[in-house]
């Protein structure tokens, strides 16, 4: 068993780093989480009041997503998601293309459409947060393939 010898160099070497490190314990800080900023496009086709569904049309494809709040990254339970795409049974200016979900109580949102299909050469979703107790936001993600069966989405919302 080797022992520590607590020698004079050591003890200085220790010192040292201690100084030029600021201390062996800091605090940890994190940087605060940034609002989500409107995508161009986003709002395009978009229908206020949208019904909260349990699925939009005959689905198999699945958009998903949290919702936090800004600065300290809290989850945003009950928090109302509009979501409409061009999908396989209708184009995004159809009504039966629109829906809305709440989040659950990890800030947590998951609501199953028909698949969506390209649109303007590329397959996408919209998605809106327009409650009114946090900025309007609205989101246009694009998916990496049309064959994709899930898109998922993030909202970090700033109050009002």
């Amino acid at each position: 068993m080797t022992r520590f010898a607590p020698t004079r160099r050591r003890l200085i070497a220790a010192t040292a780093a201690t100084v030029l490190t600021g201390g062996l314990i800091r605090p940890a800080f994190a940087a605060p989480l940034a609002p989500t900023k409107t995508m161009r496009g986003g709002a395009n086709n978009y229908r206020p009041g949208a019904p909260v569904v349990e699925r939009i049309g005959g689905g198999g494809f699945w958009m998903t997503g949290t919702v936090r709040r800004a600065g300290d990254g809290a989850p945003l339970p009950g928090q109302r998601i509009q979501i409409w795409a061009h999908t396989t049974e209708g184009n995004e200016r159809d009504a039966r293309s629109h829906g809305a979900t709440l989040t659950d109580e990890n800030g947590e949102f998951r609501l199953e459409m028909p698949q969506i299909v390209p649109a303007f050469g590329q397959p996408h979703g919209h998605l809106a947060y327009d409650s009114g107790e946090f900025e309007t936001v609205f989101l246009r993600p694009v998916m990496a393939s049309a064959s994709d069966t899930s898109l998922s989405a993030h909202f970090v919302l700033q109050p009002v």
